[in-house]
Parts: C-alpha cells; structure tokens; sequence
C-alpha cells in the first residue's frame, strides 16, 4: 500500500496560491496554473516506484509467559533492494491478552536493509496470546509517499498462572503441616493399607497389635498402616457467567484456578493422582489423571487455556459427562458461583448423583462486598433496599450450601485471600479420615 506523507500534502498545498495567482491574472491560461500539483504527483509516482522494496518481518518470543509478567519479543525486519532506508516503523496486531506501550508501535533502525528491536509484552490475563500480524512502513527516498505492508506471523505466547507465589505458599503449607505431623499421619499411621510389622511402641493402637506374630516373636508387635496412594483428585472449574466476575479486582475463575494449582501441588507431592476439567455450557477442557510433579508443568498449561465465558453454567450436562469418565471412586473438586435459586437447584441435583459414587468437595468464595451491604448502617431509603436485597441473597445462599451439606457434599467457604489454604486443608483432612 502507498500513500502520501505530510510533505507530499504540504508541497502540494503550498502550489495552491500560485495556482489561484494565475488563474485570476491569467485566465486564458489557467492551465499553467496545474504545473506545481502535477510536478509534486510526478515526482511521488517516481519515488514510490523508486522506494518499492520487498519486505519480511520475524518475531522471536518466549513460549511462555507468566500472568503480570512483561517479556520482550524480537522483532526482526528486513528490506531487499538498492539504497534501502535508515528506519521503518512497525506496528504488532497483539490482541487483548497483552499490553503494550504506545500501542505496540516501534521504530527499527537498518543497517543494510536490516534491523531489530524489541517490544515489550505486558500479560494481562491467562490464555494463549497470538500477534497475528506486524505492518510495516516506510518513507520513500524524498519522503513524498509512504510504503506500507502488511505480514501475516503465527507467534503463539501461552500465559500462564504465575506460580512464583504459589510454589513459595504451597511450600510454606507443606513445610507447616509437615511440622505438626500431619502429613506423617497421612502418611502413615492412620491409613489401611498394611505397610510394615513393627514392634508395639507405647501410644500405639492396641487393635493393631498381631497377636500370631508376636507369640512367634515373643514380643508385641504391631501392624502399621499407610494411607492409600494413588486417589483420584479431579479438579472441575466453573468458567460461566458468574465466574468470570471479579472479586477484589481479579475474576473467580483466576482465583479458582489459583487454588486448584496450589491444591495440586500438595496432591501430586502425596503421591495421588490429578486431573483438570473445565465447563460453561458445557465441558471445555477434560485432561487425564496425571501423577507425578513433573505433570505439574502439563498442569499448569491446561490452566491457561480456561477461557473467560459469558455463558451459563449447566451443572447437569458438566457433572453426569464427568461422572461417565470415571472408573473408580474419585474426589471431585468443584469451583463454582451461584447467585439464584434456580442454578443451585441444578447444582444440588446434580451433586446428589455424583455423591453416591464419589466424594464432592464445592468451593465458593465468600462475598465480602454483598456481606458489606448488608452489614453497613443504612443512611438513606436506598441503602434499606439494598441491606434487605444483600441479605435475602445471603440467606439463599446458606440455604444453598446447608442443602449440599445435607445430601453428602462437602463445602468450602473461603475469602479469595484464603480459599487455596483452606482447600489444601480440607483435601488434607479428607485424606486423613480416608474419605477418598
């Protein structure tokens, strides 16, 4: 594409008196008058013939990105021809999962029709981030006309949840509850796998004790028990409506999928096995059980890929397809939201199948700004109206969650600061009481 430059417009206007000049003066020759406009077209037709080259762009990135994160992309130009020019400025077409500066706008230096430069990347949101394009332009040789081109890339940058916190948090959890001998219960000790004959130990439980052994012996000795290894930990995440909604300025699903990395981790490092699902409308995303940290890694790019839906959440469709998946007793974690009657009642129906084969475990967050309304001291008529709407809300949703709670369902309650600490501690005590 070529057009003109600023120069080209002003050289042209700049004609437009004399032109005027003669043609008042000089009727009989107006004609002449068109000299100055026509040298200025003719001499922008010869400089953008003259500043036509052939153009490549190549972008080199990072795979990977983290959520926050700013990386720097390569963006590498060359122009063929004689007598190429000292600059072009580019432009990346890189969506709404990256900010950029100046509207992702730079200005590359050649040397020898080649250049580079480097354009930062701000991740703004999970998901997979793809600069689709890069134009180029570039002034002719007299600066009269403008050379623009347009080229198709394929860069793909795969944002993921930043897990710098995460894997401090999830070491501190484990580090802590290694300290007060939980997971050495969980280990051993209260679980029902037989593990090892061992002599009897003051503290022991005397219904351990095998007897036939101990008379072969001649010393008491005990049977010791590990828990099961290997359990089921599938993580199910609401992407609808209500979870693409913020809260405390990051939507429910970053925060639900925060948790669920943390709660992984934990899981993978007791040796059980995890698999991520996601739905809306219906299922998006259905990994298989992985085990293992290594998986971590599988994980955590699966997690990017949750999208941000505008749908409806259909608990029905979502759970039965979920539930046909799996073979043998699982724990099934849900992350979801609901704020009328009408959608719980589809998630209780729908958790009271599941639960007769699996152990369902829901995880809501807390409302603290409908909480804050109902608890503030009304000053006006609206702030009434609002205080009475805030608490019938609550008030369904308890009667929600009590309704889960009656037919099997384990819930979690949690304010976003603290729903991954409080999900790691009830998947731990879940497994203590070898529930799963």
């Amino acid at each position: 594409m070529i057009y003109p430059t600023r120069m080209a417009v002003l050289a042209a206007a700049a004609g437009a008196p004399v032109a005027l000049v003669i043609g008042v003066l000089m009727p009989e020759r107006w004609y002449a008058g068109l000299a100055w406009p026509l040298a200025v077209l003719l001499l922008a037709a010869v400089d953008a013939v003259t500043g036509a080259r052939t153009a490549t762009a190549r972008i080199d990135a990072p795979a990977t990105a983290s959520v926050g994160e700013t990386i720097d992309a390569t963006v590498t130009v060359v122009l063929a021809g004689a007598s190429p020019p000292r600059s072009v400025e580019i432009a990346l077409a890189v969506g709404l999962v990256f900010e950029t500066a100046d509207d992702a706008r730079a200005w590359v230096a050649l040397r020898g029709g080649t250049g580079a430069v480097l354009v930062a990347l701000t991740a703004l949101r999970r998901g997979t981030g793809r600069i689709e394009r890069v134009w180029l332009r570039w002034r002719g040789g007299w600066g009269l006309v403008w050379h623009q081109r347009s080229i198709a890339t394929a860069t793909r940058i795969v944002v993921l949840p930043d897990i710098r916190a995460l894997k401090d948090k999830g070491a501190e959890i484990f580090r802590r509850h290694a300290l007060e001998g939980l997971l050495t219960q969980v280990d051993r000790g209260d679980g029902t796998d037989f593990d090892a004959l061992v002599e009897f130990r003051s503290g022991m439980d005397r219904r351990a004790i095998d007897w036939k052994q101990s008379a072969r012996h001649r010393k008491l000795h005990a049977k010791e028990f590990r828990t099961e290894r290997n359990n089921q930990i599938v993580f199910a995440i609401d992407s609808g409506r209500q979870m693409s909604e913020p809260v405390a300025g990051l939507p429910r699903v970053d925060r639900a999928v925060s948790a669920m990395l943390l709660t992984a981790w934990v899981a993978l490092k007791l040796g059980d096995r995890v698999a991520l699902h996601a739905f809306d409308s219906r299922p998006r995303i259905a990994s298989g059980l992985v085990s293992g940290m290594p998986a971590f890694a599988n994980l955590q790019r699966l997690a990017a890929e949750i999208d941000y839906s505008g749908e409806e959440t259909n608990y029905t469709f979502a759970l039965t397809t979920l539930g046909t998946r799996l073979t043998r007793r699982s724990m099934i974690v849900v992350f979801t939201e609901f704020t009328d009657l009408t959608s719980a009642d589809f998630l209780v129906r729908a958790a009271m199948r599941i639960v007769k084969t699996h152990l369902l475990l829901v995880v809501v967050l807390r409302d603290e700004d409908v909480e804050a309304i109902a608890d503030r001291a009304p000053a006006t008529a609206d702030d009434v109206t609002r205080a009475v709407t805030a608490a019938a809300l609550l008030r369904d949703r308890r009667l929600v969650l009590a309704r889960l709670e009656h037919v099997g369902v384990h819930v979690i309650e949690a304010e976003h600061d603290r729903v991954g600490e409080r999900l790691v501690a009830g998947y731990v005590a879940l497994k203590r009481r070898n529930l799963l």
